[in-house]
């Protein structure tokens, strides 16, 4: 989902991305909203509660924005998928998806965004995200930036989780690594060991041509590496992660396909039926889902 936009000025660093290569954000999650009936379908399945560390959660977030989504977890990336309708105005539409790219270390994301004038983005969008654990008292949740605030039904945004988050046990967050740790396998929990995934490998989207010219510099900016396919599509991968997106009419946008590791390996292949959508387990370490779209 996008989120209220609150301006802050926090976010202020370095110029340049890490020495040894490593990229300044990695992929965080990605969300679409799918047609009712395969969001409905995900949320009764039961194949994907014993599949993924899965929950259907309802989140609170700045100026008492809420949304209720449809969560797989892993143990460093996670996916969130709505259905039409499930968040307000244009975001709930057929189609809709997003990208959330994140800092491990404290910093990266000034890093981050102040590489980004380099990439043609001259004026980024900063704001800071909050939850609201149920009490009314907003906790900062994670600082962000966009490139831009004005898109056609797909937004990316950099992020870095606030040291207020980690400090509120109802967060249920691990402790630190060492300095600096803000990283995704802190934030999530450990309960993806009692389940096939383990994390998100590829997603695939189909974006229209503006929100794809909007989306790669950030992913330059945070140091993955992006390559331009035949056709005006890109490839971005953090070396984890490969994230595909393809230019498309706005009709034809939204979420294709999710690759994911597992934590074991399984003997045979299954194939998992989920309204307009197929999940594909094994044979291996892997799993594949694959969205069709449909009629609303």
């Amino acid at each position: 989902m996008m989120f209220a936009v609150v301006l802050t000025g926090v976010v202020a660093g370095g110029t340049t991305a890490h020495a040894d290569g490593r990229p300044l954000l990695y992929f965080n999650h990605a969300y679409g909203v799918l047609d009712r009936e395969t969001a409905d379908a995900i949320e009764d399945s039961a194949y994907l509660r014993e599949f993924a560390n899965f929950q259907v959660r309802t989140t609170t977030g700045a100026d008492g924005q809420t949304w209720t989504g449809r969560y797989l977890m892993g143990r460093e990336t996670y996916v969130e998928l709505f259905g039409v309708g499930d968040l307000a105005g244009p975001d709930g539409t057929l189609g809709a998806a997003g990208l959330g790219v994140s800092a491990e270390r404290a910093g990266d994301l000034a890093r981050a965004v102040d590489r980004l004038p380099s990439f043609g983005v001259a004026e980024p969008v900063l704001f800071q995200q909050t939850r609201d654990f149920g009490d009314g008292v907003p906790v900062p949740w994670f600082d962000a930036v966009f490139t831009d605030t004005r898109y056609d039904a797909f937004g990316a945004w950099g992020m870095e989780y606030r040291p207020e988050y980690f400090a509120d046990p109802r967060g249920n967050t691990e402790p630190a690594s060492g300095p600096g740790d803000v990283g995704r396998e802190r934030y999530l929990s450990d309960a993806y060991a009692g389940h096939l995934m383990r994390d998100v490998t590829s997603v695939r989207l189909g974006v229209t041509a503006a929100d794809l010219a909007d989306t790669v510099p950030l992913l330059r900016a945070g140091g993955f590496a992006v390559r331009t396919l035949t056709g005006g599509g890109v490839v971005a991968d953090d070396g984890m992660t490969r994230v595909r997106l393809d230019p498309v009419p706005r009709e034809d946008a939204g979420l294709r396909h999710i690759g994911f590791a597992l934590d074991r390996s399984v003997a045979e292949r299954h194939v998992e039926r989920i309204g307009n959508s197929a999940l594909v387990v094994g044979p291996g370490a892997g799993a594949s889902w694959t969205f069709t779209g449909g009629a609303e």
